[in-house]
Parts: C-alpha cells; structure tokens; sequence
C-alpha cells in the first residue's frame, strides 16, 4: 500500500509539471507567431537582357538587411523575382530601390532596370 500512495504521489506530480511545460511551450510558439513578420513578394523589372543581369539583381536584393531569399522565378521581356523578407525590417519601396539601382552588366554607371508596378 506504501509504494500504491508512493506511486500515485509521483504519477500527479510529473503530470502536473508536464502540463504546465506544454503550456510554456504552446505560449512561446503562439508568441513566436505573432513576431513573425515574413513575407513574399513578386517583383516585376524590366530591362534584364541576360543571365548575368539576373544573376546580379538577386546578388543586389538578397545583401539587404531583412530580405532571406531572392530568387528569379520567370525570365523574360518582364523577369520576375520573389522575394522572401521580414516587414519589420524592411519595406518594399526598398526592395525596389535596390533593384532600379543595381548597375548594368554592360555597362556599370548605367541604371537600366525598373520595377513595373
């Protein structure tokens, strides 16, 4: 009878501190969620006439601080990239500073991309 009353003390015991770590665990996870601040974004930009110009708007775009990936989705007369980003830190007018100011491949001090809107 003992260790009956002994193991039932213990049995209550771990099932309370269990429950009151899934708590914690599902209130962090939850605010966790809220921070989050994530988001895609499809750009259009005109003006890419080869794989190096692409290969250079996403180099651009993926050194800002809040964006995590750049990645070309469609080549073409309208190339398209989506970019991933944190709103937090960054806006999309920046994003799309960034790309209308990445230099040309021909030539450097030109400015030939634009974002179609």
């Amino acid at each position: 009878m003992k260790y009956f009353i002994s193991f039932f003390l213990s049995f209550g015991l771990l099932l309370s501190v269990s429950t009151t770590v899934n708590a914690q665990t599902t209130a962090t996870a939850v605010a966790n969620a809220e921070v989050s601040t994530v988001k895609s974004l499809t750009v259009k930009v005109t003006g890419v006439g080869c794989n190096t110009d692409v290969r250079t708007i996403r180099t651009e775009v993926a050194k800002l601080d809040g964006v995590s990936a750049c990645e070309a989705a469609k080549r073409g007369a309208v190339t398209r990239f989506v970019v991933q980003f944190d709103a937090a830190v960054i806006c999309e007018e920046d994003i799309y500073k960034a790309v209308e100011n990445t230099p040309g491949c021909k030539n450097p001090n030109d400015r030939p991309y634009r974002v179609k809107l």
